[in-house]
């Protein structure tokens, strides 16, 4: 991987340039030395360019004189050719000159030893230092390192420690809101079956259709039950607010310990770096390049920040979930006695409706056997006309007959008065048996009716004894207990 701002590495697509057929001077290679830059370490991380090689070899090589070789030797020093003539030979230096130049080479070589030794000493105590100095400096780097490496260990912990708690916290939070969430499922049950008793006792009949205690206490339970569902309701918002509370400081707690660890391998991988390690290389112009973002004191502020805000979701937390268990738990009574109200209040109408029941049964079943009776004594009254008017035939006959005698036979005797009173007799018993039959028959619908009454109120009773005992009742037996409506199961 390269780095950027970074040359790239030199690549070999253009053929070298041939070599120089003639050697350069030694003047000329003298020159292009001189004004070479020693080498530094920082070279080392310099990129390999070609051109910087090739750039002496590329000079023009020309041969000049001798003299030019050294110039600053005077024109006597100058050694001279030797004679093109075989037999000739010139005198170069003289015995003094000879003396005189090894002393001159004496004196310069013990300066130059001299010189030597100074800058070796002086170099020798300058490693030393520049050791000494790159040691102090490294260890107190590392020593830096370790204490960031503690501080980053002491603030994981932290995190580590709220985050653990936080997500406790989440998961008691959730089971409180999944606990919420089927309470208030649990409440449509009762809420119907409320609603249907009403709707059910609606279809009374006759007089039994009254504003009686069951209608009074089933819509109280409407209403009451109405009334948790709302509350229900607004807590669970609630719980479902503080849990997006919860998460979001979960996340930022999450995202923080992440960087902390990501920054305490780093700087462990720092730590542990040692002039012998492998992996360590120049980048160069890297101390310049300032990529922070914070220093030590808003560093060690924002985790404190994300703790306390973590603290702080927490305790509302833990807030909520005992208000909403006290909620669960005021609801849950206050429906549950209002149930009993109810259920009391049902089994007291029942008890009424049955009692009622009874009476008119017993009544019906008198009423029945006085129509029989009376129907018996009509029959029997009847019986007494039919025979009367036989007997008021017999007497009105033997009076027709009587009425045929004739001349002085025809005689007001005792029988004749005694047919005339029995026909009087007979008339009278006759009036007072048809008025006696029409009062019976007369009596006979009262009765008649009054069974028609008591019948129809015995249906209305049954209608309203099955429609609370066994509709209302019966549904009503199925609802959730207490524990149902706390949402423990």
């Amino acid at each position: 991987m390269e780095l950027y701002s970074y040359p790239l590495k030199a690549k070999f697509n253009q053929p070298r340039p041939p070599p120089p057929k003639v050697l350069p001077a030694t003047s000329t290679t003298t020159a292009s030395y001189k004004n070479r830059i020693p080498c530094h370490p920082e070279s080392f991380s310099m990129p390999w360019m070609p051109n910087s090689y090739y750039k002496a070899a590329a000079l023009n090589p020309t041969l000049s004189p001798l003299t030019e070789c050294f110039p600053g030797l005077p024109p006597t020093k100058i050694i001279p050719f030797i004679s093109e003539r075989p037999n000739g030979v010139f005198t170069r230096h003289t015995l003094d000159d000879w003396h005189r130049s090894n002393l001159t080479n004496y004196k310069e070589s013990e300066t130059t030893r001299h010189n030597a030794e100074r800058l070796r000493a002086d170099l020798t105590r300058t490693i030393k230092d520049v050791y000494q100095q790159a040691k102090r400096t490294q260890g107190e780097s590392t020593k830096n390192l370790g204490e960031r490496v503690n501080d980053i260990e002491y603030w994981k912990s932290e995190l580590c420690i709220e985050l653990d708690a936080m997500i406790r916290e989440t998961n008691s939070l959730m089971d409180m809101q999944k606990r919420l969430e089927r309470a208030l499922a649990d409440t449509e049950g009762p809420f119907q079956v409320a609603h249907k008793c009403l709707l059910n006792r609606e279809k009374r009949m006759g007089i039994d259709l009254v504003n009686d205690d069951v209608e009074k206490q089933l819509v109280t339970e409407i209403k009451i039950i109405r009334s948790c569902r709302e509350r229900l309701q607004q807590c669970l918002d609630t719980v479902n607010a503080q849990l997006m509370c919860n998460k979001e400081a979960r996340q930022e707690l999450e995202k923080d310990l992440a960087d902390k660890q990501m920054g305490h391998h780093i700087d462990s991988k720092c730590y542990q770096l040692k002039n012998t390690s492998r992996g360590i290389h120049f980048f160069k112009g890297v101390e310049r390049i300032d990529a922070t973002v914070s220093v030590p004191e808003t560093w060690a502020r924002f985790t404190d920040n994300n703790i306390f805000r973590s603290q702080s979701a927490r305790a509302a937390s833990a807030k909520l979930r005992a208000s909403t268990e006290s909620l669960l738990m005021g609801t849950a009574d206050e429906m549950w006695r209002q149930f009993s109200k109810v259920n009391d209040a049902f089994t007291s109408r029942i008890t009424e409706i049955a009692n009622a029941k009874s009476k008119i049964q017993t009544h019906l079943a008198k009423t029945r056997q006085e129509i029989f009776q009376l129907e018996t004594k009509i029959q029997v009254i009847q019986k007494t006309i039919k025979d009367k008017e036989t007997q008021l035939k017999v007497a009105q006959t033997r009076l027709d007959e009587r009425t045929r005698r004739p001349n002085v036979e025809l005689c007001r005797d005792a029988a004749q008065l005694r047919l005339v009173q029995e026909v009087n007799e007979i008339n009278e018993t006759l009036r007072n048996l048809y008025q006696c039959l029409r009062a019976s028959e007369d009596m006979l619908q009262m009765l008649v009716r009054s069974k028609g009454v008591l019948e129809h109120d015995l249906v209305v009773k049954n209608n309203s004894l099955f429609i609370d005992q066994e509709r209302c009742m019966g549904m009503r037996k199925s609802y959730p207990s207490t524990v149902q409506i706390l949402g423990y199961v």
